[in-house]
């Protein structure tokens, strides 16, 4: 049976803690990877014209790549100080503290990879596709574009999928942090 609470200042002021912070943390960050990845941009790219769609995700996936890196840099903080055996056994993978904090390093690395060097390169070759797509007086998708426009379609895809395919490992990494914290606390 469960104990009865009384809420109190002093309660209610406990309740600010790493723990909870790291909890507030990673929610928001799965829950954001989550809306992003797969209910917000499907249905802008439903709703929206290419072109608009184009210079939303331009403007939004900056922002919500920082977020991912703050919040995953802030949780491998937290992970890190919390678990001494991250740093002794930093070259065990299997070490089960270890594991999380590779997990956490991974949405780091994976999301600052798509905002410092794949984001950019993808939105520069949008940019570059919608502008022969004027001098061309063709979409993208045509037949009889130039072998300009191929090449850039080829690009784009590539680079898309390679953004894509990251920000989907980091959110399947997310949710095998979650699997385990829900299992077995944070241990802050």
């Amino acid at each position: 049976m469960s104990r009865v609470q009384t809420l109190t200042l002093a309660s209610f002021l406990s309740l600010f803690n790493f723990k909870s912070l790291y909890l507030i943390g990673y929610a928001w960050l799965l829950g954001m990877s989550i809306w992003v990845s797969f209910f917000a941009g499907p249905i802008a790219f439903r709703a929206l014209p290419r072109h608009q769609f184009g210079a939303l995700q331009h403007r939004i996936f900056p922002v919500y790549f920082v977020m991912s890196i703050i919040m995953s840099s802030g949780l491998l903080a937290l992970w890190t100080r919390s678990h001494p055996a991250v740093l002794a056994h930093l070259s065990q993978p299997l070490v089960a503290d270890v594991a999380q904090a590779y997990s956490l390093a991974s949405v780091l690395l994976f999301q600052g990879a798509n905002y410092f060097v794949v984001g950019p390169l993808t939105s520069k070759t949008m940019f570059q596709r919608q502008k022969l797509e004027k001098e061309e007086g063709k979409a993208y998708n045509e037949a009889g574009v130039s072998t300009a426009m191929k090449a850039l379609n080829s690009r784009f895809g590539m680079l898309h999928g390679a953004s894509s395919l990251a920000n989907l490992f980091s959110v399947v990494v997310l949710l095998f942090h979650g699997l385990w914290i829900g299992n077995f606390g944070t241990g802050i």
